[in-house]
């Protein structure tokens, strides 16, 4: 019989600590609502402790998952603990996750505390935590540096103060797999009233090694792995969850495990947090990547046309990429545009789904066919379009080798009409400067990447960009066209607008 895994995703609290992969509330929402059709067991919704806005958006994500556990962050101290408490309120099933240092190091130079005080306080704080909620987490930070049997020790005095799961974690993503599955072993078989509680692992790809790691947790009897969405997180990032489910589904034979994430959802999933933390996904990312299914030598190309299985692993199909090329053209209706958006697994309200046919006509038109990528990248949020803030309704660049490049661009927000002119180095930089000029912001880019959501000359282009204001607040913004300048353009106003948008909120 087939061990179950649960997965523990964090993509809105470790997975948010990446620099530069911040989320307001309404995008952990949309991510907390892709992330239950993915049916995880666990979402870390954030760190209630550090922030005004982590503490409110655990409390948000609390009332709106209804299936999943919902979990916060805290450490081993009783104002985190009464913050997560309060934040988790509202979940169905909520979870207290503590954390303490176990390791000499981060003990001395950290904590700068001895052993027998962080035992201590780890037991107090999990009696503390059980006052308020059942399901406490135990996490010893940096336990692959930590001394195996104080290690163990500590984890006992958490199972006896109450800890419902004990977590090893790999903080600096320093082990190898064979050490991390002797660790894993060692902790099973030195640690008394381990077989009550669930052993989970959470590791950090700093080697390269999160997912062999965690893979290897697993193989040593782990049954929750700690994870995010294409692995982002500290520094080199996290486990990713699409490596960990994919491999238990791909290698059932080896692993005996399975998990009950419906992977035909993983596709969709990172389509949208990359559009939310603007950040592309690597061509050459593991299961995600554009190149996952492509195949150019031409001795793979003829061994995949004579048996898929010959190349092919997996289908793209089992992680949601569609296959058929072609969907929709111009003369479609929105009937037909609302069963397609429902078999690719959106349910799009009324209003939304009059806003994305008015883009998919714009879009129709210029393309003649639309593909179902091309469906995918119109749901993946254009907040730009938001009434009230800036919307583009035109623009001409002029630009060449011999001149400087100037943008004349026209932007709506409510009634108003208004225009700019700028001179800039290049038409992308003419244009966003015209749009700070127009919209009176002080913005900065950070970063700006482009890629095409399909193959040919009338590709669908997927602009991301990301800006940082005077205050060093980070903004992503995403914007699409068959136009790289247009797609550019409503990428830079769609972070200019959540900008704006925060200012006015605070």
């Amino acid at each position: 019989m087939k061990r179950r895994i649960q997965i523990f995703d964090t993509t809105l609290r470790d997975g948010e600590q990446s620099p530069g992969c911040s989320m307001d509330i309404a995008e952990k929402l949309d991510v907390t609502a892709q992330l239950e059709k993915l049916n995880v067991d666990v979402i870390e919704a954030g760190f209630a402790i550090s922030s005004p806005g982590d503490f409110a958006a655990v409390k948000a994500v609390s009332e709106l998952v209804k299936n999943a556990c919902v979990a916060s962050l805290s450490r081993c101290v009783q104002n985190d603990i009464d913050a997560a408490a309060e934040a988790l309120k509202a979940a169905v099933s909520p979870r207290i996750h503590l954390v303490i240092a176990t390791s000499p190091i981060h003990m001395r130079a950290k904590l700068k505390m001895t052993p027998e005080q962080v035992l201590e306080q780890a037991v107090q704080s999990i009696k503390y935590a059980r006052r308020f909620c059942a399901d406490v987490q135990f996490s010893a930070e940096d336990a692959t540096r930590s001394d195996r049997a104080f290690l163990c020790e500590v984890y006992k005095a958490a199972i006896e103060a109450g800890a419902s799961v004990i977590n090893i974690a790999d903080t600096v993503g320093y082990a190898t797999p064979n050490e991390f599955y002797n660790l894993v072993k060692y902790v099973q078989e030195h640690c008394p009233g381990v077989d009550g509680v669930t052993v989970s692992v959470h590791c950090h790809n700093d080697l390269g090694m999160a997912t062999a790691n965690s893979i290897s947790g697993v193989a040593a009897g782990a049954s929750q792995v700690e994870c995010t969405l294409s692995g982002i997180g500290e520094r080199a990032g996290n486990t990713s969850l699409e490596e960990i489910v994919m491999t238990l589904k791909t290698r059932a034979d080896l692993m005996s495990a399975d998990c009950g994430v419906d992977s035909r959802q993983i596709y969709k999933a990172v389509r949208l947090i990359q559009a939310v933390i603007g950040l592309p996904i690597p061509p050459n990312k593991a299961i995600v990547g554009a190149n996952a299914f492509a195949h150019e030598a031409g001795i793979h190309q003829h061994g995949v046309l004579a048996d898929r299985e010959t190349y092919e692993i997996m289908r793209p199909e089992e992680i949601g990429i569609p296959l058929n090329s072609i969907v929709l053209g111009k003369h479609s209706g929105r009937a037909a545009l609302s069963e397609r958006l429902h078999a690719l697994g959106f349910s799009p309200t009324p209003e939304a789904l009059d806003a994305v046919f008015e883009q998919f006509k714009v879009l129709a038109d210029k393309k003649k066919v639309v593909s179902d990528r091309d469906l995918i990248a119109l749901m993946g949020g254009d907040t730009f379009e938001d009434v009230g803030l800036y919307k583009l309704e035109s623009f001409v660049i002029n630009s060449g080798n011999t001149i400087d490049a100037t943008a004349i661009l026209k932007l709506r927000r409510g009634d108003a009409l208004i225009q700019g002119v700028e001179m800039g180095d290049g038409p992308v930089d003419a244009a966003f400067k015209t749009v700070n000029s127009i919209t009176g912001g002080q913005f900065s880019l950070e970063n700006y990447a482009l890629h095409s959501v399909t193959e040919g000359g009338d590709a669908l282009g997927e602009a991301l960009v990301r800006i940082v204001d005077g205050k060093g607040n980070m903004y992503t913004g995403r914007g699409i066209s068959t136009d790289i300048i247009e797609s550019s353009v409503k990428a830079y106003i769609n972070a200019v607008n959540k900008a704006i948008t925060d200012g006015e909120d605070t």
